[in-house]
């Protein structure tokens, strides 16, 4: 069952394989033995693609709604018999969207749950999904967060925006920018990123009405780096992305007229356990600790 609906997530027998920790022959065979146990083809496959068919289709349906309950299951009564323990997974699509405060939350965590093994993982852009299949436990990640099936958790940062741009450009040497500048320059393409936040932060026009052009598809935080240093973009973010990231030729200047960015924890409601509120609890008190400092 876990092998055939992570298979109609990613319709890739190597993505399956990596994501289950499994071979691929083991994939292959369980997908064939299946298909012999049912009667009928679940999956088209090609040298270049994988796809559902109408069958495949109706069993994941069918599926699917057993399979979570089933889950949900087995974490509440974990949950219940462990408490804080076993590993939880926290992605960030950046270190900027984790906030300042991030290896504080993460040492106090470790220090008050050593029985909890904690495992932090960058992956940009983070696709919610990857919460509702329990790749991860956690998200921090770019409010607006409109999604069925997820829990907002504590605020993580709020700050100023900026925007990146190559060392030299005419923006950096007037000092600031406005999302009419925008215009005249391009931004990453939305791909993965959630709709509702890529909208916020790159929308399609200016104020005025101008379009804001879409760049080259990028694949790491890197890329976005050495595509600003070769001027084919600007990248509105936060002032914290340049104490994670760094590159020679990029630069960032204030972003003039936005309001703060605001990021927080997320995770999937159904797949809730003692660990998330555990994490998100240090999370709040350690926030909201040094703003009362400040």
């Amino acid at each position: 069952m876990e092998i055939f609906l992570v298979l109609t997530e990613e319709l890739h027998f190597g993505r399956t394989a990596q994501r289950l920790y499994l071979s691929q022959p083991r994939i292959s065979q369980t997908i064939r033995s299946l298909e012999d146990r049912l009667g009928g083809r679940l999956f088209e496959r090609s040298t270049r693609r994988v796809a559902l068919t109408a069958l495949g289709e109706r069993l994941r349906d069918e599926l699917r709604p057993a399979h979570d309950h089933f889950r949900r299951a087995v974490l509440v009564a974990t949950d219940l018999a462990r408490g804080v323990s076993g590993e939880l997974r926290v992605c960030v699509a950046s270190y900027a969207m984790a906030g300042p405060w991030f290896t504080q939350i993460i040492r106090t965590f470790e220090e008050r749950h050593p029985n909890c093994r904690l495992t932090i993982v960058e992956e940009y852009p983070a696709p919610y999904g990857r919460l509702h299949t329990g790749t991860y436990h956690l998200m921090c990640h770019r409010q607006p967060i409109v999604e069925p099936g997820l829990t907002v958790g504590p605020t993580l940062s709020q700050e100023g925006r900026i925007l990146l741009v190559r060392a030299g450009h005419p923006l950096a040497e007037r000092g600031y920018a406005t999302i009419e500048d925008l215009a005249d320059c391009a931004v990453i393409p939305r791909g993965d990123i959630p709709q509702a936040m890529y909208d916020a932060y790159f929308p399609p026009t200016t104020p005025s009405g101008r379009p804001i052009r879409r760049g080259a598809q990028i694949s790491s935080t890197s890329d976005i780096l050495h595509r600003i240093a070769r001027d084919q973009l600007v990248h509105p973010t936060t002032a914290s992305f340049l104490s994670y990231y760094h590159h020679p030729e990029v630069t960032g200047v204030p972003l003039h007229g936005e309001p703060p960015a605001e990021s927080a924890l997320v995770w999937a409601t159904d797949f809730e356990n003692a660990a998330i509120r555990a994490f998100a609890a240090v999370a709040a008190e350690i926030v909201n600790l040094d703003n009362t400092s400040c």
